[in-house]
């Protein structure tokens, strides 16, 4: 693969990806989750959710092919499904759909906010498709820059949500919800194409 043709494949996976983990329009969340805990502690959460959610992640990237070939799932038919998955949620986020849930802190930076707020299903169904389009290489690459932007969103959590304050980070919300809509009307017309040609 040619370098520029190399580098256009893994930023648009990177920003893809991006788009779904959506750590900027989760700022709120992380935020009224971490609410009462010492900024040390909340240091640690974080830093938990970026390891938890990069490991995870990390794994359906290389481990993306075979999951699907013991499961038997072609690509069109995974393409559909992720793109009707990825639909729900962006609709979901577009409705104020969250579960806020509060849970104890020592569990908090694992779950909710690396699973599923950082790595739900749209994270995990974009990186395998992902694997599949533009190969292990640039899955892979693209997972460790997209985490270690996440990683210092989470770092700076709150300094950035002093600059964009509740309204703008609720309007990011809502911007990447509707790119997520159309990421996942994309695949489910991409799947039908391939069935139907």
């Amino acid at each position: 693969m040619e370098l520029s043709a190399f580098l256009l494949a893994l930023t648009k996976s990177v920003i893809s990806l991006f788009i779904i983990v959506d750590p900027l329009g989760n700022i709120p969340i992380f935020i009224s989750l971490t609410q009462g805990i010492g900024e040390a502690e909340r240091r640690r959460v974080f830093h938990t959710a970026a390891i938890t959610g990069f490991v995870l992640l990390l794994a359906f990237a290389i481990a993306g092919n075979e999951i699907l070939n013991i499961f038997g799932v072609g690509l069109p038919s995974f393409m559909i499904a992720g793109g009707i998955l990825l639909l729900v949620l962006a609709i979901r986020i577009l409705i104020g759909w969250r579960d806020e849930d509060r849970m104890p802190p020592e569990s908090i930076g694992a779950v909710p906010i690396a699973v599923p707020l950082l790595v739900g299903p749209g994270a995990i169904t974009t990186t395998i498709l992902s694997l599949q389009e533009y190969g292990m290489l640039i899955t892979v690459s693209a997972v460790i820059i997209v985490f270690t932007l996440t990683w210092l969103i989470l770092r700076y959590i709150e300094l950035l949500y002093k600059v964009l304050g509740r309204s703008g980070s609720a309007v990011i919300a809502k911007v990447m919800a509707l790119l997520i809509a159309a990421i996942a009307i994309q695949y489910i017309i991409n799947g039908l194409r391939i069935f139907f040609v």
